[in-house]
């Protein structure tokens, strides 16, 4: 495929590939691995080899990683300063479980909390994602006494049989029971729900959508030269609507007593979708009336992603009663955690809840040693400079083509949603979205899916990443689309 984009430079020389010829790969995959583990792309990458934000194929080719093992290398693929103290502590110990103690668990239990506001100050550590938000799930009903729970609909926390009651997307859902206790309430999507627009979310780029705030924004204040970029309290028709439907299942779904409300700060596996800016803020004064605590799922938007802030909660102005992290924690090592307060972890203590690999010597080094990486490098800096930069630019591709109907998010986590038409908003038809997917691969740029159609590209790289390789990107992804122009004329 032709394209004017140039890849940018990389001075990392990649090892020969040296494993089995990528047809007995694939007929292992066929025969000795669950079918259940999707794979992208007509033709699967085979890759081998990883150095910051580039992947290397079994045939040498290069690629930028735009998705980063699903939102997951947060630092850069094999990040020296994270390599060297893996194999460090690969050589002193791996492991011996928390029934002993030892030197990393507790220097990374005090550091990892000191980016955390009190009363954050308690940490488990687990393994993965799923099961940090299923823990959470058990310490608050364990805490409240209650037992239901609200999620949003998009919403994604995990695949454990527990947590697939909170996950809210119906292509991870099988058809067994789950769910018991779990009730999602609607979505406060400002572009693809019913109520949203031009002013309402925490983005460089708002929707195209007119706002229906745009007219009607009360002031608690008046000054002279006030602009609307100046409102600190406003009215937001959108938000009011909104917790108007959190209201409303409050009042029918659920008992008047809840054990809790999950929410990630922004939607990752929907496609980065956003809120109106004061939802989470009401939303979790409406839970607490109701004697339930709030979790946020930081997965995805914990470690600087977001830019502003180094959690997804503090760009909301809350502070949530559980916190789960996984994904970025540890560039790819499968770690996890929940972080609560000590009343909230006390709860958990009255009998005994174990976890063999949580908190493991190596996981710790490996998750301080990312920490480090962040400061360092100043990748929560760079996550809102190089962020920002990539929205505007692909903001410029969303006026300039109709099918790409809205961009958002925040720092380095964005989706861009493909739709038929701008009026509309109806999803873009698979087979189109698949090919400009394919193309852009074909380019050098890997890029993940999302949505509830799989009509969002989400777009959430290693931090480390730069403005030349935005500008890469940006030209992939015009080329890539003016082909999809040019298929659908001669249709």
């Amino acid at each position: 495929v032709s394209t004017q984009a140039k890849m940018p430079t990389c001075n990392f020389v990649a090892e020969k590939y040296k494993s089995y010829p990528y047809e007995h790969m694939q007929k292992i995959r066929e025969q000795n691995i669950s079918p259940s583990l999707r794979m992208y792309y007509k033709k699967p990458l085979l890759l081998h080899q990883g150095h910051m934000q580039w992947l290397f194929d079994y045939e040498g080719r290069r690629y930028l990683d735009l998705f980063a093992g699903i939102v997951t290398v947060s630092v850069g693929h094999c990040h020296p300063k994270v390599t060297v103290a893996a194999q460090k502590q690969l050589a002193r110990l791996w492991h011996t479980t928390n029934i002993y103690m030892h030197p990393s668990i507790h220097e990374y239990a005090e550091k990892l909390t000191s980016f955390l506001p009190d009363p954050l100050k308690v940490v488990y550590l687990t393994n993965s994602g799923s099961e940090a938000n299923d823990l959470a799930m058990f310490m608050a009903r364990l805490y409240t006494r209650n037992f239901d729970i609200i999620s949003l609909r998009g919403a994604y926390h995990g695949g454990s049989p527990y947590t697939l009651g909170l996950t809210s997307v119906g292509l991870y859902k099988h058809s067994v029971a789950n769910g018991f206790g779990c009730s999602t309430t609607m979505l406060p999507d400002v572009f693809r729900g019913p109520w949203g627009g031009s002013h309402c979310r925490d983005s460089p780029v708002q929707t195209v959508r007119k706002c229906s705030c745009s007219e009607g924004w009360l002031f608690t204040n008046t000054f002279s030269n006030l602009q609307l970029t100046d409102c600190i309290m406003c009215v937001c028709h959108a938000n009011d609507q909104y917790i108007e439907q959190f209201k409303d299942t409050l009042n029918t779904s659920v008992p008047k007593t809840i054990a809790g409300f999950i929410a990630e700060p922004i939607q990752g596996v929907n496609g980065a979708v956003q809120y109106p800016r004061n939802f989470l803020k009401e939303a979790y004064q409406l839970v607490r009336e109701r004697g339930g605590i709030c979790i946020s799922d930081e997965v995805q938007t914990g470690f600087g992603r977001t830019g502003s802030h180094f959690w997804g909660f503090e760009t909301h102005g809350v502070v949530p009663d559980i916190v789960t992290l996984a994904k970025g924690i540890g560039n790819g090592f499968p770690m996890a955690a929940v972080v609560t307060t000590k009343d909230i972890a006390s709860s958990l203590a009255q009998n005994l809840h174990f976890n063999t690999f949580g908190g493991s010597p190596l996981a710790c080094v490996v998750g301080a040693a990312v920490l480090d990486a962040i400061e360092e490098d100043g990748l929560q800096k760079n996550s809102e400079e190089v962020g920002t930069y990539m929205l505007l630019e692909l903001a410029k591709l969303r006026d300039k083509f109709e099918v790409v109907g809205d961009v958002r998010g925040k720092g380095l986590m964005i989706g861009v949603e493909m739709v038929t038409d701008k009026d509309s908003r109806h999803p873009l038809p698979g087979e189109e979205i698949n090919q400009i997917w394919e193309d852009c691969k074909d380019m050098g740029v890997l890029i993940g899916r999302g949505g509830l159609y799989s009509q969002t590209f989400r777009i959430k790289p290693p931090m480390c990443i730069n403005k030349k390789d935005v500008d890469f990107t940006v030209e992939v992804l015009n080329t890539a689309l003016q082909k999809h122009m040019e298929r659908a004329a001669a249709k």
